[in-house]
């Protein structure tokens, strides 16, 4: 079976992508410790966009200074992070038919620095940090919004292709859509409507600061398994609501990183041990896929057989592709499968390199064992 789908063009909004290939938002920890662009981002992403990805999706970068909460992470909330970025962009469109959103967002109650604040819609106990977020003030959450707007801007003004609102995985926009979670009385709390209000704002605020041709996208939590909490029905009544009102693609996902619990409720990225834990947001998707309109859907989650992707965009289950870990240890997948060798993935789906970026450069560990003892050998035949 020819990838013939797999490698041919298709647009979110009037973006024309190469292929039907997206690296999903990965975090790379790679940013000066105040947030700014480093050389080794910069290669970090020119590694990429060598090995022929279509479209690039960055790690999270910070909209506001109590939404960097991670060592490392990439800021953009405030003009002196811009000549960083636009580097940065400049770099990945040295390769002309490769495309690169920024991912923007707020990581609200997962605080991993001990000087930054842990705020959330309302009072919740991190079990990973033990802190305790504090309830946002109305006029917080007003501040926190024009803080997206701000960043979507400043993305626009730096070059990115396009902007991913970051929605999901238990950070602060995810946590207004959760019921479970977000327990507010006021506007931005109750019914469905009013707790995915913040994003209606965020995108009609941010549609009046760039051109009309600037996708905007979302990373979108479609469940996040808590008892109470967010269920898939609610979830694809959130998307549907948000492609009416003109969000160019959704990226559905689920789960919280900040829960301790079996399986693929723990974390948006499960150890997958047969083929029988792959494609895990397939479910979600297929959810979504009747209400998507003229808006794309990208499908992630444990995506590793080229055939199974293939079909999967043949039969219209979704538009385009999104990869993480695989590209973590294979930045020239893409290229790879393009030229004919159409076995899995190298990645074992091990999940140590989410861990790894916590503390320094996201890397995979696996790789980097086997290339030392490569080398180690090679020196011994030496």
């Amino acid at each position: 079976m020819r990838l013939k789908t797999l490698f041919s063009p298709a647009n979110i909004g009037s973006v024309n992508i190469k292929n039907r290939l997206v690296r999903s938002a990965t975090f790379e920890s790679r940013a000066t410790k105040e947030g700014y662009v480093t050389d080794q981002l910069i290669d970090f992403y020119d590694e990429l966009a060598r090995g022929g990805i279509g479209l690039i999706i960055t790690g999270y970068i910070a909209v506001h200074p109590g939404g960097n909460a991670t060592p490392n992470m990439t800021c953009i909330y405030d003009d002196s992070y811009e000549k960083g970025q636009k580097k940065l962009v400049e770099k990945v469109h040295d390769y002309p038919e490769v495309k690169i959103a920024a991912q923007i967002a707020h990581t609200g109650s997962q605080v991993y620095k001990p000087d930054c604040e842990s705020v959330s819609p309302s009072p919740l106990t991190d079990p990973i940090s033990k802190r305790v977020a504090r309830e946002l003030a109305i006029k917080e959450i007003y501040e926190i919004i024009d803080s997206f707007v701000e960043a979507g801007r400043r993305s626009y003004e730096c070059g990115y292709d396009m902007v991913q609102i970051h929605a999901a995985h238990g950070y602060l926009l995810s946590d207004f859509l959760s019921p479970k979670i977000n327990k507010r009385t006021d506007e931005f709390g109750g019914d469905t409507q009013k707790r995915s209000r913040i994003l209606i704002d965020i995108y009609n605020q941010l549609k009046d600061e760039v051109s009309k041709n600037f996708p905007i996208i979302i990373k979108l939590n479609t469940i996040d398994f808590l008892r109470g909490g967010l269920t898939l029905e609610e979830g694809t009544e959130i998307a549907k609501n948000l492609v009416d009102l003109g969000y160019d693609a959704i990226e559905p996902t689920c789960g919280r990183t900040n829960l301790k619990v079996s399986g693929m409720k723990a974390f948006p990225s499960v150890i997958m041990k047969t083929e029988d834990d792959e494609n895990y947001f397939l479910p979600n998707a297929k959810a979504l896929r009747a209400y998507m309109g003229n808006s794309k859907l990208l499908l992630m989650g444990g995506i590793r057989n080229p055939l199974l992707a293939e079909r999967f965009l043949q039969e219209n289950i979704a538009d385009f592709i999104s990869m993480s870990r695989p590209l973590v240890y294979e930045p020239n997948l893409p290229n790879r499968w393009k030229k004919g060798d159409i076995s899995p993935p190298l990645c074992t789906n091990c999940n140590a390199c989410l861990g790894i970026s916590l503390r320094g450069p996201v890397y995979c560990p696996v790789k980097k064992k086997l290339e030392k003892r490569s080398s180690r050998e090679f020196n011994k035949k030496e």
